[in-house]
């Protein structure tokens, strides 16, 4: 068999050399360059590596001659993880999941392998002993006697083994860990997870295996490695929340067969992930007694509209520069919205630290938030506390009107659902027909909503 030739890619200008420097001529990075395989005359048939996709290789088609057979689904009888694949989990898919260390990734996996027992699977373990991951499922009592393990971190030899095996399902636990003999670099380098992800993704749409992939996130709350691994894959899922607190978001940010952005909320028990029928219940701090600087709001996270709690606390800056603070909100639009306060509101914090927050750990990134942001800043600022079945959704332009927001009122029936019994809206975003039990007060312009107060 010839050796393999290595070429080395520069990883911001993608400019190929012969052989590894350490900064690329073309771009003038420094620390750059990674080595790579480079791709053979496609013209020839004969490198297994790469051929086609099964069923479609060397054939030209009419759209109208295409079948439109829905793709098959298979329910993994995990309700939230359903939800945020779309309905369930399509044969041949290859689905990413990331998120921090200890969060949850390898115990969601076993739990879906356990739940899919009526589908031949194979657990690929490159991190943890097979005791330890028998350990596990016998800690949260799952019933896996008949699921398949394996130790390995070459992905030729998994390649090999999986194709005598033939699993539906199979796991791999984690990317980082695997690496491909064709590169001389070390496990988790960026070609090397390019290469293997490459090679896993050819075998899962060759042979219909759904292929589950955990990885690492870095510091900054991103994925390990390239970011073109996020589109090799299908599915990329995030686990989101603190490591060692009790709930966790799984978000989708990519999926070829379902809604993007869509979530699903599971409690961490002794049993291992839980999911929860209604996330808004654990998102609202059921305060005794109304309380300055809370507002409730109704975002809309992929399919389904959800309550939480924004808080907002104003205080007097003893500095020059007043702070301006968010968590789960974006900090640039805080400071923009109390522009607008003061320019068509007439009221200033330019000499007071404001500081929002959502509860529960939530990202808020529409435009909803801005009328409740507001809202409960100035509750904060006045030291008035809202009522306690108030609802408030709303965005705020420039010149001081509020704007609509998709799907009013599903919001509405959401927060009616829970038992608020009032609610500031943009005008726009006014029913056709009254919801029972919600007195709905519109809003086109900021003065209108402060006039309500």
């Amino acid at each position: 068999m010839a050796k393999v030739k290595i070429q080395y890619a520069c990883q911001h200008c993608g400019a190929t050399h012969s052989k590894w420097s350490g900064q690329c001529s073309d771009c003038k990075e420094w620390n750059c360059l990674e080595e790579v395989i480079p791709q053979a005359d496609t013209t020839k048939n004969s490198n297994p590596r790469f051929s086609g996709y099964a069923g479609d290789q060397g054939r030209i088609q009419e759209l109208h001659k295409v079948s439109l057979q829905a793709t098959p689904r298979s329910l993994t009888h995990i309700s939230e993880l359903d939800r945020v694949l779309g309905g369930g989990l399509v044969t041949g898919s290859v689905i990413l999941l990331g998120g921090d260390p200890g969060i949850g990734k390898s115990t969601i996996l076993l739990q879906t392998l356990a739940s899919l027992h009526e589908f031949k699977s194979l657990y690929v373990t490159g991190e943890e002993s097979l005791q330890q991951v028998s350990l596990r499922a016998h800690r949260l009592e799952l019933k896996l006697d008949d699921l398949k393990l394996l130790t390995e971190t070459c992905v030729e030899r998994i390649l090999a083994l999986a194709a005598i095996e033939k699993p539906e399902v199979m796991v791999i636990d984690s990317i980082q860990t695997l690496f491909t003999e064709q590169l001389n670099s070390a496990p988790g380098s960026v070609g090397q997870i390019r290469e293997s992800a490459a090679q896993l993704v050819r075998f899962a749409k060759q042979t219909g295996t759904s292929l589950f992939i955990a990885g690492h996130v870095t510091k900054e709350g991103t994925l390990a490695g390239p970011r073109v691994l996020e589109h090799m894959v299908d599915t990329v899922l995030y686990f989101e929340g603190d490591p060692g607190g009790r709930y966790r978001i799984l978000r989708a940010v990519k999926n070829r067969f379902g809604a993007v952005n869509e979530i699903g909320v599971f409690a961490m028990t002794d049993k291992g992930l839980k999911g929860v029928t209604n996330p808004s219940a654990i998102f609202l701090s059921g305060h005794e007694e109304p309380v300055a600087g809370s507002v409730i709001m109704v975002t809309r996270e992929g399919t389904r509209p959800i309550l939480v709690e924004v808080q907002a606390l104003v205080d007097e800056s003893h500095g020059g520069n007043p702070r301006r603070v968010t968590l789960g909100l974006e900090q640039n639009r805080m400071a923009m919205l109390l522009a607008v306060l003061h320019r068509h509101g007439g009221i200033s914090m330019f000499d007071q630290d404001v500081f929002a927050n959502v509860v529960g750990g939530v990202k808020v990134t529409e435009t909803a938030a801005d009328l409740p942001l507001l809202l409960a800043a100035l509750s904060s600022f006045r030291n008035r506390p809202l009522p306690s079945n108030l609802v408030v959704f709303g965005e705020i332009g420039l010149a001081g009107e509020i704007r609509p927001v998709p799907n009013g009122e599903e919001r509405l029936r959401e927060a009616s659902k829970h038992g608020f019994r009032k609610a500031i809206i943009p005008k726009a975003n006014r029913p056709q027909s009254d919801i029972k039990g919600l007195e709905i007060l519109t809003a086109q312009r900021i003065e209108d909503a402060l006039h309500y107060l």
